[in-house]
């Protein structure tokens, strides 16, 4: 009755195989949830928060713009472009 043959030997084999191989698809099905998850709540993140930002004058009308993407003000001389 429970002695060992060929047969059940070989399903045993099968057996664990596709254990070991379902729980490796698990854990990488998981991983990949999870760096999804992450790079969408960084991307909400940034989106949801721009932070600080550096402000210089302008010469020409002594109004304070954005470091980058400053733009032309419409009098002459600006050193910004339009």
């Amino acid at each position: 009755m429970f002695g060992f043959s060929l047969p059940k030997l070989i399903v045993l084999v099968i057996i664990l195989f596709v254990v070991w191989y379902g729980f490796k698809w698990m854990t990488r099905v998981n991983q990949l949830r999870e760096r999804r998850e992450a790079e969408r709540d960084r991307l909400a993140a940034s989106k949801a928060a721009p932070g600080a930002e550096d402000m210089v004058r302008c010469a020409v009308c002594d109004t304070f713009v954005t470091a980058r993407g400053a733009r032309h003000c419409g009098r002459d001389r600006c050193p910004y472009p339009r």
